[in-house]
């Protein structure tokens, strides 16, 4: 079995390359260079120095990961035939070279003798031309392993290896989901050569830029991400772990019917964060109504029905359809526009599976929030007054239906004129624009505080329920709504 040596070229002039390097190069039995397109590589020639490179692999593969995983691969296979190799890359080995990471991996993996000698990086040399102090913190990276970085990093950035247009335009792309469309970045081409170039420029510019090639480099200086961004990975992961054996008991024995009730009590737990007013509660009840979310797709994933990703791409994909004046070339005047547009599309997009036009208004919605969509619904297509005036008669209809049920006592018919003036009660909510579940949740609040009230003053002066008539208790409530109102 053979044994791999990997050394630096430099940064640019063939001084840059260290003695010990230019001794291993001189000396290799077979010389590899992960590519001839290198300042030193004239020189390397001049002195009839015979050498393979793998510039031909950049053409034959897709991507640049491709090429690397193709290189690493190839540099290690021969080693283990019994070649003993020197493997060159441009710069230090160590510096942002995907493919030594990969064939050092891979000799542990096959165990193949492998030494790096340190060299000079371009680094150094940038150091010098920008004045900057890597005691400030740098991150370097090739442009291939953008996505690898984090989205809140704190230092200044070296983005290596900027091939061409294409990788310009995607490094770009990239960095903007992060850093302001013009912040500035300085661009470094043939740096420590005699034509070096460098100069500064707005981020959103960086593809637009003459002579790109793989001697160019982006420096991006330190700066607060443009937004904090989220992740839902963490609270997922915990999820998982909660489901999987050796997780939470209770966990694990959930399913959809039994969280039913869970996630009712928490959009209501939202709502009333909301009529509070109450960020840092509703901040909390949001928390709680999301994890019963997750919750239900880590359960959906398990079962391979769908993935919380799902959940997310399918509620996106909804957005765009259904926006087509923001996402598409529809032009809208107002909100009413709006959604007429939103109702049309949604009727092309359930027509397959809904038969009537009262179809999509859940059984299981609070009665007064489905009488109130039932109703919406239906005038919809016309079945409806055209002003309240016979929605006041109906009420009035209702209620002396309900008072002749009440005179015969007969509690099924009592039970339906009730429902009777209920719903005829939230057609009049309808007319007004008022939510009646909304103002009925208002409506229970305003009582409960009063009482509230009642309770603490029969405390407070030492009464006992039993011996406070109804009319003490009216003055303490009128006390109450004098004090709230």
């Amino acid at each position: 079995m053979g044994e791999i040596t990997i050394v630096g070229l430099g940064p640019g002039e063939f001084g840059f390359i260290t003695l010990d390097t230019w001794d291993k190069i001189k000396q290799a039995a077979t010389l590899l260079l992960r590519t001839a397109k290198h300042p030193t590589v004239a020189e390397i020639k001049k002195r009839e120095i015979v050498f393979e490179s793998y510039d031909t692999v950049y053409t034959e593969k897709e991507t640049f990961e491709e090429v690397y995983q193709s290189i690493a691969a190839n540099v290690v296979e021969r080693a283990q035939k019994g070649e003993d190799i020197v493997y060159a890359v441009p710069g230090s080995p160590l510096v942002a070279e995907r493919t030594v990471v990969l064939i050092r991996d891979l000799a542990v993996e096959r165990q193949v003798k492998l030494t790096i000698l340190p060299g000079m990086s371009f680094v150094e040399v940038l150091y010098v031309k920008l004045g900057v102090d890597p005691i400030d913190g740098l991150t370097i990276i090739d442009s291939v392993d953008l996505e690898t970085l984090p989205p809140d990093l704190a230092t200044a950035l070296v983005i290596t290896q900027v091939y061409n247009q294409q990788v310009a335009s995607d490094t770009k792309l990239s960095l903007m989901e992060t850093y302001p469309d013009d912040y500035e970045i300085t661009l470094v081409r043939n740096l420590g050569l005699p034509d070096e170039v460098i100069y500064t420029l707005p981020l959103y510019e960086l593809d637009r830029q003459a002579g790109i090639d793989h001697l160019t480099s982006v420096y991006i200086p330190a700066c607060e991400a443009k937004q904090k961004r989220f992740e839902m990975k963490p609270l997922t992961d915990i999820m998982k772990i909660l489901r999987s054996p050796g997780g939470c008991p209770w966990d694990i024995e959930q399913n959809h019917q039994s969280l039913r009730r869970n996630i009712i009590e928490e959009v209501y737990e939202v709502i009333e964060a909301i009529d509070l007013e109450n960020p840092k509660l509703l901040c909390e009840e949001l928390g709680d109504l999301l994890l019963q979310i997750v919750f239900h797709a880590r359960m959906a994933e398990e079962a391979g029905s769908f993935s919380m990703q799902d959940v997310i791409d399918g509620i996106t994909e909804k957005l765009i359809r259904r926006h087509p004046h923001v996402f598409g070339d529809i032009t809208v005047k107002d909100a009413g526009e709006v959604v007429l547009n939103w109702d049309a599309i949604k009727k092309i997009e359930k027509a397959a599976e809904r038969k009537s036009v009262l179809d999509g208004v859940p059984k299981d919605l609070p009665s007064l929030m489905r009488a109130y969509k039932l109703q919406h619904k239906a005038a919809k297509v016309g079945f409806d007054w055209a002003d309240i005036g016979p929605v006041w008669d109906k009420v009035t209809e209702e209620l002396a239906e309900l008072k002749e049920a009440v005179s015969e006592k007969n509690k099924k018919h009592i039970e339906e004129e009730l429902g009777d003036l209920l719903f005829s009660i939230v057609n009049v909510s309808r007319f007004l624009k008022v939510d009646a579940e909304v103002a009925l949740t208002g409506a229970n609040y305003k009582f409960l505080t009063r009482f509230l009230y009642i309770e603490e003053q029969v405390k407070a002066k030492s009464l006992k329920w039993e011996n406070v008539d109804i009319n003490r208790l009216n003055v303490l409530w009128n006390e109450a709504k004098a004090l709230n109102s």
